[in-house]
């Protein structure tokens, strides 16, 4: 059984989730194949075995909506228009639920699907789009058209799909999208069906007043929207009265008229959300400004935010601003636990320096010096203690395991999460476990190394981070200098044979200062320390 056809058969048996096979590479599903069924019932494992054995190369895909409990939100972070910021009005980022890579450096977020009907749409921003009943998604490891593979992010078995944010779940039920064949009914079974529904008995007054209420904020021209909205309503089954579609029509342009005057709020309402720095075509895009006079008016309402303080203009360029962050998040310093986090450290490092939840420690070391060898004994020491995860960009799965063969513990007796990862680790910090990244990649611009360890930083609460960095021989800072300093509270410096403690912000002993401190040691079959020393300060020229 292939890794593909073994993941498409765990997905059914433990997930009881429906999939079907895609071309090689693809996202459709293979010539002559039909989706239809396996929208009302899930494949059995003979079916799927049966579906890769006549081609080994096929992708999973992922039938979403109410057969799965899956609804699924794609995240084309490719795409020239997306914004990570107004991605986080509808999605906060401390959502925790199953999310995979895609091979073009987008994201699938997968939410259990609600007890309200949603179909499959795209723009909830651009690149924000949404598949629900009727779409698919392609699933790891399945390969992409660029022979990357799919991969997960946060795995399913790690956590089941969250319920959908509010902000989110508005924004689907009102999402309205027209599409191009929403009149047409056809057979085609890779055809969204849900259309077929659309402005039928029971919903006819409900599909037309949301279109029309899309044209409105379209600005287009009332006369072209009413020859529209008549000409559906007449091809409705049944047809809708000439009086009930008058009466949508008003309401809906009563409901747009209001939504003109009420564009002042709206701005307001997202300038307030927004982080970071933006312009004046975000703010026109999100909000659905195109006319020549809501554009002029949309200048004077940022005119007036600047004018209150609540943003100030930035950078050389008209139509930049950015927004005042005068919010202050009080410290609890009377009620502050003071407990340092009851880790264990290889050489003893917790008898010379405390860490407290949310702290990060940065271990920066020679090429050879031992540094995976530190973490992974920090791994046995903690890992009965404290959920662990290990992102790892330092070869693969099989190099891995050869590395923990060499201690003298089973295979079997590891109890810790392991991840390929290479970039963006804040993305993925698990706010309330012990973090480790080996390691954190810089090929240039390390002057960014700062930014980085700030923002694994911030996604921590009670958790922890250790980083590794590589260094160049005889110095203590890693790549980045003095800049990788600021916001570790331990910082370690690793040579062959010699660790130092280049920054100890919480001295474990009063009396006691560790900054400076160094210890000797040799290195065994690549995982035992061998103490050669006690921890002393040394001089700078002492071997």
């Amino acid at each position: 059984m292939n890794r593909t056809m073994q993941a498409a058969v765990e997905y059914t048996e433990r997930f009881n989730w429906s999939v079907v096979p895609l071309a090689p590479r693809s996202k459709f599903p293979p010539k002559g194949f039909k989706v239809l069924p396996y929208r009302e019932r899930i494949a059995k494992r003979e079916e799927i075995e049966s579906w890769w054995r006549s081609n080994a190369d096929y992708n999973i895909g992922l039938v979403t909506g109410r057969i799965s409990g899956i609804l699924g939100i794609d995240h084309d972070k490719y795409n020239p228009g997306y914004s990570e910021a107004e991605a986080l009005r509808f999605i906060p980022d401390d959502v925790f639920t199953p999310t995979s890579m895609t091979p073009r450096g987008g994201q699938h977020q997968f939410f259990a699907y609600p007890d309200e009907k949603i179909s499959i749409g795209a723009g909830l921003i651009p690149g924000l789009d949404y598949r629900g009943e009727g779409g698919l998604l392609v699933m790891p490891p399945s390969m992409g058209e660029n022979g990357k593979p799919y991969k997960w992010l946060i795995e399913p078995a790690e956590t089941e799909p969250a319920i959908l944010p509010s902000e989110l779940k508005r924004a689907l039920i009102n999402n309205n999208i027209i599409k191009n064949n929403i009149l047409n009914n056809r057979d085609d079974d890779n055809y969204d069906d849900t259309a077929k529904k659309f402005f039928t008995e029971g919903r006819r007054n409900e599909d037309i007043f949301t279109t029309t209420l899309a044209l409105v904020k379209q600005n287009l021209p009332k006369k072209l929207i009413r020859q529209a909205i008549e000409t559906i309503a007449n091809n409705c089954r049944p047809p809708l009265p000439k009086d009930e579609v008058e009466s949508v029509l008003n309401s809906a342009f009563e409901r747009g008229n209001r939504a003109e005057r009420n564009l002042a709020a709206d701005v307001r309402a997202w300038v307030l959300s927004t982080n970071g720095n933006f312009t004046s075509t975000d703010v026109a895009r999100c909000q659905q400004v195109s006319t020549r006079g809501d554009l002029q008016n949309l200048s004077m309402i940022l005119k007036r935010l600047v004018d209150e303080g609540v943003i100030e203009r930035y950078g050389n360029k008209n139509g930049c601003f950015r927004r005042v962050e005068t919010e202050l998040e009080p410290l609890d310093w009377k009620n502050a636990n003071t407990t340092p986090l009851p880790l264990k450290w290889p050489f003893g490092i917790e008898n010379l320096v405390n860490l407290f939840p949310g702290n990060i420690a940065v271990i920066a070391g020679a090429p050879n010096a031992g540094k995976t060898a530190f973490i992974l004994n920090f791994i046995r020491w903690n890992m009965h203690t404290h959920p662990i995860h290990l992102f790892s960009s330092e070869g693969g799965p099989e190099e891995l395991r050869m590395r923990l063969s060499k201690f003298d513990l089973p295979i079997d007796e590891w109890k810790f999460n392991a991840w390929d990862r290479s970039g963006n680790f804040a993305d993925v910090i698990r706010p309330d476990a012990v973090n480790i990244v080996d390691y954190l990649e810089l090929h240039d611009d390390f002057f960014k190394v700062g930014g980085m360890l700030k923002a694994i930083s911030d996604k921590l609460r009670s958790g922890s981070c250790l980083i590794a960095l590589q260094k160049n021989k005889g110095r203590d800072e890693g790549l980045g200098g003095v800049r990788g300093l600021e916001k570790p509270r331990l910082y370690l410096s690793m040579d062959a044979g010699v660790l130092k403690i280049v920054k100890g912000k919480s001295w474990a002993e009063r009396e006691n200062n560790p900054n400076g401190q160094s210890v000797r040691f040799k290195l065994v079959d690549g995982c035992k320390f061998l103490i050669q020393s006690r921890w002393e300060r040394r001089n700078e020229n002492e071997v």
